[in-house]
């Protein structure tokens, strides 16, 4: 018996739609709060703090207690989580609600990671591109449609309420699914050099992904005072392009993982420039689908070495720790450079960022060919 592909697939869905609205309505929630820039980054590094210990040390034992069905109990935390944060009024609140957001979300995402790979393992056939693909389509619906609404004057406690009741959907439907999820429950860390620098790798590669993902609406309507409905454009047009970019991946099986990372970097450092440098709305969205076409195969790829290796469960285990800070430094870096100077110049930033990935990364991946 293997995990329910449809439950699992809707799964990864929801994850985005969550993500896609939190984007969009994030102007709202800044305004809502009164926070400045650099304080609405600080409260945006709770959503990492609650999430990366929740994924390392409560996730595990619960897909190895409950298997398949973990997904549907993670999901209907999650669901609860997600309306916490349209009802904060306050930096304080905000916290709380952020942190119980990424907690719940962390534990979600490992159950449904869980499952797509029990299916890989029992069928043969790939899943991951295709589910982390519909990730970032559930992100574009969620960015769109939430912009849409808060267009319509729709506030932002009643978008979350919606998606919120969209995750309680999957979650039903996923709590009946008995399959066992066999999952090694290992979480050494083994700090060899070829892992340590795949992990930085990552983490660098996360800082450009969560930094333009979480920032893209702010950065549409505090650079180009976009309304809402075009805002709310700009996470939607990111996760667009991740979509694409991975199910490219998906098809492109005889192109080296090398050349796909250094070019994602590459163009990934384009799309940033040119959001960074763009003296229109326009020409922005046109930077952010850039970059996310250009940053969409980071975590198949990064992910992908480590699985591969000898020592494949230290080393996921390695580099994901690793790696996941990234997204736990990206949103509140935009947010503390955006303060001290401006958003264009924190786009500048993730630009650097990516162009170091680029340079560094054919060493970085020949260093994964045997392990350490």
């Amino acid at each position: 018996m293997i995990p329910r592909k449809s439950s699992t697939l809707a799964g990864f869905v929801t994850l985005g739609l969550f993500w896609g609205a939190w984007a969009s309505v994030l102007p709202s929630v800044q305004d809502a709060t009164e926070l400045s820039k650099g304080a609405l980054g600080v409260a945006l590094l709770f959503v990492s703090l609650g999430s990366v210990p929740a994924m390392f040390f409560i996730a595990g034992p619960v897909v190895a207690r409950f298997g398949a069905r973990a997904a549907g109990y993670c999901a209907a935390a999650f669901a609860a989580a997600t309306t916490l944060p349209g009802l904060a009024g306050s930096f304080p609140t905000l916290v709380v609600a952020l942190a119980a957001a990424g907690a719940t979300s962390g534990i979600f995402d490992v159950a449904v990671n869980a499952n797509a790979g029990r299916i890989e393992s029992a069928t043969g056939k790939r899943l991951m591109p295709l589910a982390h693909g519909l990730y970032s389509v559930g992100i574009l619906v969620g960015a769109v449609a939430a912009g849409i609404a808060r267009g319509a004057g729709v506030g932002r406690e009643p978008i979350l309420l919606a998606v919120a009741l969209l995750i309680a959907v999957n979650a039903v439907a996923a709590v009946g699914d008995s399959a066992p999820v066999h999952t090694e429950q290992t979480r050494a860390m083994r700090l060899t050099r070829p892992l340590i620098a795949i992990g930085l790798l990552g983490m660098a590669t996360f800082v450009v992904e969560g930094g333009t993902e979480s920032w893209s609406a702010l950065f549409l309507a505090r650079v180009h005072d976009a309304s809402p409905s075009v805002s709310g454009l700009g996470p939607g047009v990111f996760g667009a392009s991740m979509a694409a970019g991975r199910f490219f991946g998906q098809a492109a099986g005889r192109i080296g993982d090398r050349a796909l990372l250094v070019g994602g970097a590459a163009v990934g450092t384009a799309g940033c420039l040119l959001a960074a440098s763009s003296p229109d709305a326009p020409i922005a969205l046109a930077g952010l689908a850039i970059a996310g076409a250009g940053v969409s195969l980071n975590a198949p790829i990064i992910f992908g070495l480590a699985g591969r290796r000898p020592d494949a469960a230290t080393a996921v285990a390695t580099v994901t720790t690793i790696g996941y800070l990234g997204l736990l430094i990206g949103p509140p870096l935009v947010g503390l450079v955006a303060q001290a100077s401006s958003l264009r110049v924190s786009f500048l930033v993730l630009a650097a960022i990516a162009a170091a990935v680029a340079a560094a990364a054919p060493r970085v991946v020949g260093a994964q060919k045997a392990p350490a």
